[in-house]
């Protein structure tokens, strides 16, 4: 019983709820008057703490009091007073747990002494190696750093090397680096292999009874070329003046039982991360891309969302049950594509044609349908890095969405929609996809910008998705529209995963949560077995997973969203840069992204590659920085340089370090004004 109590205190003390004085008496953090959360490092020493109380506004940290320090360290602070620029400021008072135990980075000597310096920029510690602690490391390499002593007011961290991961330039170190920066699992336990042992390649027959019999159907997976795990499979069919859809989800929570080694390593996963040269896979492959991947010919179970939707696009009524299917075909968007615009097709099998072209119509209601209710819709190009026998970028290409991808993603929408609506309606535990509204001084900020355009914008206050899109329409034709776009983005906040559902902004949903991607997800993972225990007769009170769980679920689902998107995009800058190394001095024409006081932000438009032209480049003038309309206007000439107007640049300088890249200007012409801050 003591070492229970003893164990109880110990998780209240990291969660922050109480606090172990130097008597050894516990009290309440709430009466001390502290705040608790996580700190956020920046490359220039001082910090932030992000509370845990969800209050926004995060809490400033000297560089003094981040000298005991790290990125990722929850602490107990208290709000001592405001910085100069009117935020709050914090003190350290205790630090609750650390955030981390290993550092990514490369190994250095500076007279004689051995350093670590991290890849993270938001460490500025450098880590000491003592004498006999740099393992088989040599000056240069890419390291792995186990931490000895955390550092402290007076001194510096010490470590101990325990991996070399290689020599920068090396093939696919980019990628190993960021594994290790971002602390992502890549191995699998000895624990959770010898629970997959088990797993054979086909479905036992005993599995697939009790279940509905799909096998029949004409369900189809449409995924990219290059995809190896298949959530979801679609059948359409038309139905009266509307039409029956199918959408059939693999059944991961047969396989992924509650409190297993496989399930505990899932939830330290929370989700597949997808780099350009590999993938690091949620659920081992035996299952992502074996039993539980929809694969073609093969026997599957799954958990199946059938809808009767109507003429104009609505879901009408829907039902939920586990079943057994066998996928006609793996077709890939570029095949669906060409059929569906008649340059090729026989990509599709004329058995399957009839469902695809139902498909097609049923997602063009669905599309008038999101256009009725106002649902933003932002057509970005997304990137793809084709990569040598070296693991360096070949080439990057822009791909464009098409239809394929737009019917599938309305039909997981619908889906989603009604998993939601199912969780809502039996009121069980479950995590929604949530997408508040933006913050008011953030949109403010937008709001300000646009209107300099001489855009109507609504007032923060009775800001709706139907603005947003409404802006689209009216910016599409003009030439800094990629611009404002990127701009209307910056101004959303981002979606997480919460059981506490207050809707979906963007798609204007009053409910939504993720089911379609339950291999490479976790809240899917947890959306499924919401719905598969009411679907056998299971009361919510008798549920796995309370209320107060769902809610630490999700905290912890979305920080590992967060987790892996900055892993891929540290990777993606990082090859961008060794691609750019090789076009020093080469020109390309590109559009100002973003204004700041010291200088503009140049996309390169064929491979949506984002360099800085700074200040001083432009010559012949003093430019200064105005806010409101996002602008450098020229002191003496009047010339302005906006979001939105073309820049022909040149490679200057590439930073593989600081993943940054350097431009200078080509042809400085900017446009001339009538005065100063206005357009003629």
């Amino acid at each position: 019983m003591r070492s229970l109590l003893t164990d109880r205190l110990y998780a209240m003390v990291r969660a922050g709820q109480i606090l172990e004085n130097r008597r050894g008496e516990y009290c309440l953090t709430s009466k001390l008057d502290l705040v608790t959360g996580t700190v956020s490092g920046h490359r220039d020493g001082f910090g932030f703490v992000v509370r845990d109380d969800g209050v926004p506004d995060d809490v400033y940290l000297s560089a003094r009091e981040m000298r005991s320090l790290f990125d990722g360290d929850r602490v107990a602070i208290r709000i001592s007073g405001l910085d100069r620029r009117g935020r709050a400021e914090g003190d350290l008072v205790e630090i609750l747990e650390r955030g981390v135990r290993e550092i990514a980075g490369q190994y250095i000597r500076e007279r004689g002494i051995g350093l670590v310096v991290p890849d993270n920029p938001r460490i500025s510690h450098r880590i000491l190696i003592p004498k006999g602690e740099t393992g088989r490391a040599k000056k240069g390499d890419m390291v792995v750093v186990e931490i000895l002593d955390y550092p402290s007011r007076m001194e510096q961290a010490t470590g101990r090397i325990t991996t070399v991961i290689g020599a920068p330039g090396e093939k696919g170190i980019a990628t190993d680096i960021a594994l290790y920066t971002h602390g992502i699992p890549f191995e699998w336990p000895k624990a959770v292999l010898g629970e997959i042992n088990a797993y054979g390649s086909e479905v036992p027959r005993k599995a697939k009874a009790g279940r509905e019999d799909l096998r029949s159907v004409d369900l189809v997976t449409i995924d990219g070329a290059d995809a190896r795990d298949f959530d979801d499979a679609v059948f359409c069919e038309k139905s009266g003046s509307g039409w029956r859809l199918l959408v059939a989800i693999a059944d991961v929570s047969k396989y992924v039982a509650v409190g297993t080694e496989l399930d505990k390593e899932a939830t330290r996963r929370g989700t597949s991360v997808y780099f350009p040269d590999r993938v690091v896979p949620m659920l081992p492959e035996v299952l992502s891309n074996g039993l539980c991947s929809l694969n073609p010919k093969v026997d599957r179970l799954c958990m199946v969302c059938e809808m009767r939707v109507s003429g104009q696009g609505k879901v009408t009524r829907s039902r939920f049950y586990e079943a057994v299917m066998r996928s006609k075909a793996r077709l890939t968007y570029g095949q669906v594509s060409a059929f569906l615009d008649g340059t090729k097709r026989s990509a599709v099998p004329k058995d399957l044609r009839p469902s695809i072209r139902e498909l097609h119509n049923l997602y063009q209601a669905f599309a008038k349908a999101r256009g009725r209710r106002g649902a933003i819709e932002i057509d970005l190009p997304q990137t793809k890095f084709k990569l040598n026998d070296e693991g360096e970028i070949d080439r990057i290409e822009v791909v464009p969405r098409n239809d394929a991808h737009r019917l599938i993603e309305e039909c997981m929408i619908a889906a989603n929609v009604e998993a939601a609506k199912f969780l809502k309606k039996h009121r069980i535990a479950g995590l929604y996809r949530v997408h508040p509204k933006p913050d008011a001084d953030r949109f403010n900020d937008l709001r300000l910008y646009l209107v300099s355009l001489g855009l109507k914008v609504a007032h923060p206050d009775h800001v709706e998705p139907r603005h947003f899109t409404e802006l689209i329409r009216q910016i599409k034709d003009r030439p800094d529209s990629a611009a404002i776009t990127m701009a209307m983005l910056r101004s959303l906040t981002h979606a997480e995963y919460s059981p506490n559902n207050v809707g979906h902004f963007g798609l204007a949903l009053a409910s939504y949560a993720h089911f379609t991607s339950p291999i490479r997800r976790y809240p899917d993972l947890l959306v499924h077995r919401a719905i598969r225990h009411i679907v056998r007769g299971g009361k919510p009170g008798r549920y796995d997973y309370s209320l107060r769980e769902m809610e630490r679920l999700g905290a912890i689902t979305s920080s590992h969203e967060k987790r892996a998107e900055e892993a891929t995009r540290d990777v993606e800058a990082w090859l961008k840069c060794q691609y750019m190394e090789g076009h020093l001095g080469d020109e390309f024409d590109g559009v100002i992204t973003g204004v700041t006081n010291f200088g503009l932000f140049v996309q390169i438009t064929d491979l949506l590659t984002d360099g800085l032209v700074h200040v001083t480049s432009l010559a012949n003038d003093y430019y200064h920085y105005d806010a409101g309309s996002q602008r450098l206007i020229g002191e003496r000439s009047g010339t302005t340089f906006g979001l939105g107007e073309p820049m022909r640049v040149r490679v200057q300088r590439v930073d593989m370090e600081t993943r940054k890249i350097d431009f200078r200007p080509v042809d400085v012409k900017g446009v001339k004004t009538a005065s100063r801050g206005k357009r003629r």
